[in-house]
């Protein structure tokens, strides 16, 4: 009998189902995962079966033989690879739970904002296909600011901006309700896609998008810091005009360049939606600042472009990278408090 309490407690799950990464919060025991959004098969004399998935699987990319297929199920924040995203979220299952068996968890699941209703009902089907007996929905951006700790119940505008691998969602929520939601098909992965675009078109060298990622994470910079130190950074790819390994020097200035159009996209954005909302809500987020969150939200100096590009302050939070992993955990532990944050399946 004890047991089976304790499997209640804690079979139940919230998954960010990321572009990217993928994090699966616990209630009671918190954020137990978070491993990159990509399952590996095997294409032996035409069966598939699945021989690796997450960080196992992320080092195949781009190095697999022609009987090895690896694939990103996720993409802009949606299924892209039904078959893949089932295989991918039983798999998370039975590792958080550790066990051979699927359990049979409720599972909340964050989605983005503009995800259509055929987009949320295929992230609805693979989840119940891959074993989940109840599946709630929220957008991402609602559940970056049930992470981040806003007083979404009151009657005062709170505008979250969550860059994330394949979308940037940008929520404007006041009373318990969500007042504006847009996404932007621009985010992490289109960071990489402009660095790799940058290179290949000012040196002419090309790298693949698991280098583009590196480079963006260890030296990647909104602003090339102007008397800051100089830091050079080592490229190695393919020379496009000799057709042979090459290296190249970059400096910050560089990266910051390459990321310039991204990044004014998102700018966009935001402009678009302080716009378009009530003069009262934009006077209560100009006074508070937006609180940008996701991966893209560590990217150097980002917060200091997009403030010089919208007029509007921004704080990232101690942990950007997890907030919307932890705000879908913490909605699922206040269900009854937040159904009218949730997002519906027509």
């Amino acid at each position: 009998m004890f047991s089976g309490i304790v499997g209640a407690i804690s079979n139940d799950m919230a998954i960010d189902l990321g572009t990217a990464n993928t994090l699966v919060y616990v209630p009671g025991r918190g954020i137990v995962l978070e491993e990159p959004s990509v399952v590996a098969f095997s294409n032996d004399e035409g069966a598939q079966r699945i021989i690796a998935v997450g960080h196992e699987a992320k080092a195949m990319l781009g190095r697999t033989p022609d009987t090895v297929r690896t694939v990103q199920p996720m993409r802009d924040g949606v299924i892209a690879d039904f078959v893949a995203a089932e295989e991918m979220i039983k798999h998370f299952i039975r590792k958080v739970h550790n066990r051979r068996t699927l359990t049979s968890p409720k599972i909340m699941i964050c989605v983005p904002a503009d995800a259509t209703p055929v987009e949320r009902r295929a992230v609805h089907e693979a989840a119940l296909s891959a074993g989940a007996r109840k599946i709630y929905l929220i957008q991402e951006p609602v559940a970056a600011a049930i992470g981040i700790g806003l007083p979404i119940s009151k009657p005062r505008g709170s505008m979250v901006v969550d860059i994330g691998g394949g979308t940037t969602d940008i929520a404007v929520i006041s009373l318990g309700g969500v007042i504006y939601s847009r996404s932007i098909r621009t985010a992490g992965n289109a960071f990489d896609d402009s660095i790799v675009n940058h290179i290949r078109h000012q040196h002419h060298l090309l790298i693949g998008q698991t280098n583009a990622e590196k480079i963006k994470i260890e030296a990647g910079t909104a602003i090339a810091r102007a008397n800051g130190k100089v830091i050079e950074i080592h490229i190695k790819g393919r020379d496009l005009k000799k057709g042979i390994p090459n290296q190249i020097t970059l400096g910050p200035a560089d990266i910051a360049e390459a990321l310039s159009t991204p990044l004014a996209r998102i700018a966009d954005g935001v402009k678009l939606a302080l716009e378009q909302i009530e003069p009262e809500l934009a006077a209560d987020i100009y006074e508070a600042g937006i609180h940008l969150t996701g991966g893209g939200a560590l990217l150097d100096k980002i917060s200091t472009k997009l403030s010089r590009e919208t007029g509007v302050k921004y704080i990232t939070p101690e942990d950007p990278l997890r907030c919307v992993a932890i705000g879908t955990g913490r909605a699922l532990e206040q269900l009854d408090d937040i159904k009218d944050l949730l997002a519906h399946v027509q």
